[in-house]
Parts: structure tokens; C-alpha cells; sequence
């Protein structure tokens, strides 16, 4: 068998995680918790305790996956569990590693039960500045609309979002499936987001293909990508990316248990890393994937086949991918480098 050399623990590379939804981000005990706590009916895809069997590369499995994340948003009810949520999150965030999280979020759907848009968004950003202080993760929120609704309420949402822009929001999205409707429908409420400031950061080219990353580019002015892998089905556009450094948000283990692609090999992490294409790899939803933030640094590492350097540089492009202030930044970056260039130990090789 040949010989593998010792290499540094993920873990302990600092890192920024720039895609991961607020409910997709709870943990399986949690919800099972919250559920007997406000008597919701779990289906067994969620009360298993295994990440469930997805495939939405059809309309089918995608309402699938919906109506498993609805119901598992549904036991969210109260300021208690928005907290723990968000508390819980930060210090899994603290345990992979992470030192800055962009978390998305589309407020309409916890209104209902907080009071309204505004308180709703209002206790989400409180919960987030509560976390960052207990356990030194930056933490920051992005306001995302929903491509099943209507633009006008994606408009509502953008200036929701500016309107908070110095209280903890940085960015606003686009999620859900982006094979429905236009991208360019969405395109006075992006207007909207980035003449306040925000960062333009839409989902496209996970179940559509390279086309959907250009109308993000076009249509709305996008300066990061949720996912983006399917750029690397058109070499221009990898160049289009690469040459204007939009970061795309990778999420490997969320695009193969979509079906988004077959295997991890499948997923063209090398292939946009070796374009130029700056990557930041994310988690999407582990509590319906089953892995969090490290594990993705693991699969490109074994997967892959990327080096710690490699790795090193990833972690690099997700910081320079995030509204972090400079000054976190460059901390950061600083870190990243202590984390390349320490001698191998025990305790800093990955067990």
C-alpha cells in the first residue's frame, strides 16, 4: 500500500462559509426536538435520523426536497427556537472551522408566526449578532427571495434588505429552482439590492446549465454565484468568471445528492479551480445532505486530489469572496498562511 503523507487537519484551516440556508443549516436532533415541542408530524425522510434520498433534477424529486424543507421550516415558531437555531449553527460553524458566515435567508417564510416581515427579519439579525458574540464567529445575513413568487415580493424583500444593510445585511439572493421563470423577471429587485449596497448573489447553473450563470451576469448583476458548477460546461464562460473573479459558492455534496451530478468525481471542482474560477465551498443544507462545512474541504481533498496548499487556497478565495471588513479579511488570510506553513504535529495532521 503505498504511503500517504501526514496532511494538516481541516478542521483547523480557518475558512468563510458564503452558502448555507438558515433552516438547512439546524441540526437532525434539533428538529426532532422542536418538532415534539410544537407537535409536528415528522415524515420519516426527516425522523430517521440519515439524510434523505433526494433526486431533483425532475420537478418531482425538487417538490420533493421542498416539502421536506417546509416541513422541517415548520417547527421553527417562536423567538426561542429562531435563537437556538442560530446559536447552534455559529458553534458548528466554530467547530468546522469557519471563522465568517454569510447565512441566507428568506424572511417571508417565518413572518407569519413572528409578527410580520420586519420583526421576523429583526429578530433574525439580533439572534445572529447574540451568536457571533458568544462564540467569535462573524456572522453576517442574506436577504433571499423566492423564483416561485412573484418579482413584486422580491421587491418588497430587496428594500427590506437595504433597509437594513448597516444592521447585519450584506447580500440578497435568488433561490429555488431556477428552470422556472427568468432570471431577468427579478431584475428591478436586484437593481434595487445593489444601488443599496448589497451583493448581487443568485442561484444558477445547479439545475439549469451555463445559461442560467449568464443571465445572473446579465440580468442581475451578480458578484457571486450560489453554486455555478455548470459553468464548466462552457469555456468562455469559465473565462467570463474567471477574468471578472465571481466567486461561485460550490456545493459538492448538495449537487450529488440532487443528482445534480452522478458521483463526487462528477462534481467539476478541478475544473473550475484550474480556470481561475474563484471557488467558495459550501454546505447548502446539511441537515437534508448530512455534511457540513469540512467535509467538503475533505472530498476535494480526497476526491479531488487537492493539496494543502491547494486547500489553503480555497479557503483563501471563500475569504476574499465574503463581505467581511478588511480588517477580517486580512486576519484571516493571515491565518490561512500560519495554517500552510506550520510544521506538521500530531496535533495539526488530520487524524
Amino acid at each position: 500500500m503505498e504511503h500517504q503523507p501526514p496532511r494538516r487537519d481541516v478542521l483547523g484551516l480557518p475558512k468563510a462559509h458564503l452558502h448555507l440556508h438558515f433552516t438547512g443549516s439546524m441540526r437532525p436532533a434539533t428538529l426532532l426536538e422542536l418538532a415534539d415541542k410544537h407537535r409536528v408530524r415528522l415524515p420519516e425522510a426527516l425522523s430517521s435520523g440519515t439524510p434523505p434520498k433526494l433526486r431533483a433534477t425532475d420537478e418531482r424529486g425538487w417538490f420533493r426536497f421542498q416539502r421536506l424543507y417546509d416541513t422541517a421550516r415548520s417547527v421553527l415558531r417562536d423567538e426561542q427556537d429562531i435563537r437556538r437555531l442560530v446559536r447552534e449553527t455559529a458553534e458548528d460553524e466554530v467547530a468546522d472551522g469557519s471563522r465568517w458566515l454569510e447565512i441566507q435567508v428568506d424572511p417571508t417564510s417565518y413572518a407569519p408566526l413572528l409578527g410580520g416581515l420586519i420583526p421576523a427579519l429583526e429578530l433574525i439579525l439580533d439572534a445572529v449578532r447574540e451568536a457571533s458574540t458568544a462564540t467569535g464567529v462573524g456572522i453576517r445575513v442574506l436577504v433571499a427571495a423566492n423564483r416561485m413568487k412573484s418579482p413584486m415580493d422580491a421587491r418588497t424583500l430587496a428594500r427590506l434588505a437595504v433597509r437594513y444593510a448597516d444592521h447585519g445585511v450584506v447580500g440578497f439572493g435568488l433561490s429555488n429552482d431556477e428552470r422556472r421563470g427568468l432570471a431577468r423577471d427579478f431584475d428591478r429587485a436586484f437593481l434595487i439590492a445593489r444601488k443599496g449596497d448589497l451583493l448581487a448573489a443568485p442561484h444558477g447553473g445547479e439545475l439549469a446549465g451555463p445559461e442560467s450563470v449568464r443571465d445572473c451576469l446579465d440580468d442581475l448583476g451578480a458578484g457571486r454565484i450560489g453554486h455555478g458548477v455548470r459553468a464548466a460546461e462552457d469555456p468562455r464562460l469559465l473565462q467570463r468568471l474567471s477574468d471578472r473573479q465571481i466567486t461561485c459558492e460550490v456545493c459538492p455534496t448538495s449537487n450529488v445528492s440532487l443528482g445534480v451530478y452522478e458521483e463526487a468525481s462528477a462534481v467539476p471542482l478541478r475544473t473550475l479551480f484550474d480556470a481561475g474560477v474563484p471557488l467558495a465551498l459550501g454546505a447548502d443544507d446539511p441537515l437534508l445532505f448530512g455534511s457540513r462545512l469540512a467535509a467538503q474541504y475533505r472530498l476535494a481533498r480526497d476526491v479531488h486530489g487537492f493539496s494543502d496548499a491547494e486547500l489553503a487556497e480555497l479557503a483563501r478565495q471563500s475569504v476574499r469572496g465574503s463581505r467581511a471588513p478588511d480588517s477580517v479579511q486580512k486576519e484571516l488570510l493571515a491565518d490561512i498562511d500560519t495554517w500552510l506553513t506550520t510544521p506538521l504535529t500530531e496535533r495539526t495532521a488530520a487524524s
